[in-house]
């Protein structure tokens, strides 16, 4: 492994996840660039429709995280039939749980937006729900591309996701200007865009993989369908810790985010458009991180641990030094980037405030906390990841939220706060897991 992950090779992988990530980003801040025309109203439900995306598809992405792991050890093995096999596994696996995420989305699409944000205005129900339902027809394509892109980034080639970023990128721009400037049709054309946007890049990825020959994967024969009981526990022993984390730290957010609507529409969004400004600080941690599932279960597979502390290293120096410069970049543009989005004045200096904030708490603590635990989950580390974020959910940024909004009195500002603390303490808790080594002690192949 020392020689496949010299610094030609690292950069041929992280440029295409970072450029991949920036494309994720610019499709989410177009959606709502181009919704905000429509009203704060729209804006609004399509922030609380995120929210709840987000929690409801965490199934398959964590599956897909706990595929990619399986298969990138079998690769450092040099084991191509296994990792093929663990590949269409992912695939089974995905598809089913994404038809019942979806079946669950489109029969109760409003009861779960009110049990979870309760009671809302009107106008922003009414569009939320309509988003809500064709977003939900999206997920088994969405689940089918996120298997399909681990399985490209397991092998260490980023650039066919990136790829497909692109292309997903341009027609969802296209399609949200038909649909939201010429038909008039606001939030639901920002949502059919973005449902014919996923089916397309779901069909490009899956004929790729089926057709692949010279990969170390393939998905030739998946038509074949057979569940293969070890290889899927393997999978699910890194995909079900993954999972939990993420939907604890999924509803610990959605709870805090809550909090905005007792002060209304404006600071709904305020934060919204906050959201969108900062998911361009978090782009290259989490390309980082991805690139920590690529290599560390490579090495671990080869069983090079040496290559592991090293490469891990070198990449959260760089996570490091390359999240610093953005958030400080963000810090000082605050400015002209709020004022892309056509808010109200106070929503729009409530905006700047959130942005202060986070900029911050991402140079001091983002990169330990969301791209380190990629290294110990692809080591299969994963169940303590999941309980030191869920101790630092529930016991930092939920508890922190309330107190410092309601408490002390410091309004929607005390859940930006209470974030930043959250990112300080998980991360933490990650370094010190890492400096101890208990994370070698673990095995994710046990066949």
């Amino acid at each position: 492994m020392s020689e496949r992950w010299n610094n030609r090779a690292l950069f041929a992988l992280l440029w295409p996840l970072i450029i991949e990530q920036l494309l994720a980003v610019t499709m989410g801040a177009a959606d709502t660039i181009m919704v905000s025309s429509v009203g704060e109203y729209a804006v609004s439900a399509v922030n609380i429709i995120d929210n709840i995306n987000n929690l409801l598809i965490i199934a398959f992405i964590a599956l897909s995280t706990g595929g990619a792991v399986v298969v990138s050890q079998y690769i450092g093995r040099r084991d191509s039939k296994n990792s093929s096999l663990a590949a269409r596994q992912l695939v089974y696996i995905v598809t089913l749980v994404s038809f019942v995420m979806m079946a669950t989305a489109l029969s109760l699409c409003r009861p779960i937006i009110s049990l979870i944000y309760g009671k809302i205005e009107n106008d922003v129900m009414d569009s939320a729900v309509r988003y809500f339902f064709i977003t939900a027809l999206s997920y088994p394509f969405l689940a089918a591309y996120n298997a399909n892109a681990a399985l490209f980034r397991a092998v260490g080639n980023s650039k066919v996701p990136m790829r497909i970023a692109l292309l997903v990128n341009i027609m969802n721009i296209g399609g949200n200007a038909y649909f939201i400037y010429v038909l008039k049709i606001g939030v639901t054309g920002a949502a059919i865009s973005t449902l014919l946007s996923r089916l397309t890049a779901t069909m490009i990825t899956t004929v790729m993989l089926i057709r692949s020959r010279s990969s170390p994967i393939s998905l030739s024969g998946f038509l074949n369908f057979r569940l293969v009981r070890p290889m899927i526990r393997n999978i699910l022993n890194v995909g079900i810790p993954s999972g939990l984390e993420s939907s604890m730290f999924q509803i610990g957010r959605l709870l805090t985010q809550r909090i905005f609507t007792f002060f209304g529409t404006t600071a709904i969004a305020a934060n919204a458009i906050a959201g969108v400004v900062n998911s361009f600080s978090f782009m290259p941690g989490t390309a980082f991180g991805m690139a920590l599932l690529t290599i560390v279960g490579q090495c671990v597979g080869a069983n090079d641990y040496t290559a592991v502390k090293r490469e891990t290293v070198k990449i959260m120096k760089i996570a490091y030094i390359t999240i610093f410069l953005i958030s400080s970049a963000i810090f000082i543009c605050i400015e002209p980037l709020v004022s892309l989005f056509q808010l109200s004045p106070e929503a729009h200096d409530l905006a700047k405030s959130f942005l202060r904030i986070h900029c911050i708490s991402m140079a001091l603590g983002w990169a330990m906390s969301f791209a380190l635990p990629s290294a110990l989950r692809a080591a299969g580390d994963a169940r303590f990841v999941m309980i030191a974020a869920t101790i630092s959910m529930w016991t930092i940024r939920v508890s922190a939220a309330y107190l410092l909004t309601f408490v002390f009195d410091l309004g929607p500002v005390g859940v930006w706060i209470a974030m930043g603390a959250d990112f300080v303490g998980r991360g933490s808790a990650y370094y010190m897991r890492w400096i101890r080594g208990k994370w070698q002690e673990k095995r994710v192949i046990t066949e």
